[in-house]
């Protein structure tokens, strides 16, 4: 099998807006979503969530608030899961709780060289 990073974006204005009884059911779904994919033995990591912030170190030590002040999205988190195929950590990540309020996932290959 092979493993894929599971990299969840959103808008971090989109979250704060979010009213306490939100936050819970879709805390839920989410435990659910992820309980599904350690259910078939497929969850390698549930990694972790992100604060919105961060810098970026380019060339010549050039460091920017970031990571991507230019664009509305932000890393929120990621996990690990593994699966047979692309089509498959696909189809992992289309159950993803965070469609619900307008975020994305990024599915990435580990290349284990």
């Amino acid at each position: 099998m092979k493993e894929f990073l599971l990299v969840f974006r959103n808008d971090p204005e989109v979250m704060a807006a979010r009213t306490e009884e939100e936050i819970h059911a879709t805390g839920k779904k989410w435990m659910d979503w992820m309980g599904g994919i350690a259910a078939q033995n497929k969850l390698v990591s549930k990694g972790n969530r992100l604060f919105p912030n961060g810098k970026v170190v380019k060339p010549g030590n050039v460091v920017t608030d970031g990571p991507y002040t230019e664009i509305k999205e932000t890393i929120g988190g990621y996990s690990i899961i593994k699966s047979d195929s692309y089509e498959e950590a696909v189809d992992l990540a289309k159950g993803c709780p965070i469609y619900v309020i307008g975020g994305n996932v990024e599915v990435r290959e580990i290349n284990e060289m």
